[in-house]
């Protein structure tokens, strides 16, 4: 079985599987999903949920955001992982946001990642959930996945993702890497028994 067939079969079931997927960080506009993604780095998605309430009923647009001081911000988010860095992240992100874009979130990926904080995989996220650009953000769960089944040499995210642009088509990145992350989650943790992964055994027990 090629790439190509294995990808067109991953394709297949994952969209018999999650028809309708949410995204796993709660937000209610750009600017809150991409400090929520901010936040999200070496931190659960779970985490990021249950301290970004309080986040963003303070300082839910940039212009609130960057008159808060980075204590007040790290006091905030103090409970997940590298919460001093980011707190200094966000009010700096804030700050420019207003002074650069009126306090609107920008639309291309230059801009995204010219902002503190803002790394490939979180514009990635933004470009394609936010304002549904075509976009194939690459995390742990995404990347561990691909190595398994086979559809990259596992190098880094980077050729992981240059991977995945190859294999599935392209009016499939946004929902799919959704879906990948839920099924990781579901049927193949990064910890414990990957019995449930289904698709590992579609793609290659049942092949041979």
């Amino acid at each position: 079985m090629t790439k190509k067939q294995r990808a067109a079969i991953i394709l297949d079931e994952l969209e018999k599987l999650y028809p309708e997927v949410p995204i796993p960080l709660d937000h209610f506009d750009p600017f809150t999903l991409l400090v929520a993604v901010a936040l999200s780095a070496q931190t659960t998605d779970k985490k990021v949920n249950q301290i970004s309430p309080k986040l963003f009923e303070i300082a839910g647009n940039p212009f609130k955001m960057k008159d808060l001081e980075v204590e007040e911000i790290k006091y905030i988010i103090r409970e997940i992982g590298l919460a001093n860095t980011k707190a200094k992240n966000l009010k700096r992100m804030a700050e420019l946001l207003v002074e650069r874009h009126n306090g609107i979130v920008p639309q291309t990926f230059e801009e995204l990642e010219n902002l503190p904080g803002v790394g490939h995989k979180t514009a990635s996220v933004v470009m394609s959930q936010a304002f549904g650009v075509p976009a194939f953000p690459v995390d742990t769960h995404i990347h561990r996945l691909m190595i398994q089944w086979k559809l990259t040499s596992g190098k880094n995210v980077v050729e992981t993702e240059k991977d995945a642009k190859k294999l599935f088509p392209k009016d499939s990145w946004n929902k799919l890497h959704l879906q990948i992350i839920w099924y990781g989650r579901e049927y193949s943790p990064a910890r414990g028994n990957n019995e449930r992964d289904f698709l590992r055994k579609i793609l290659f027990v049942e092949s041979h």
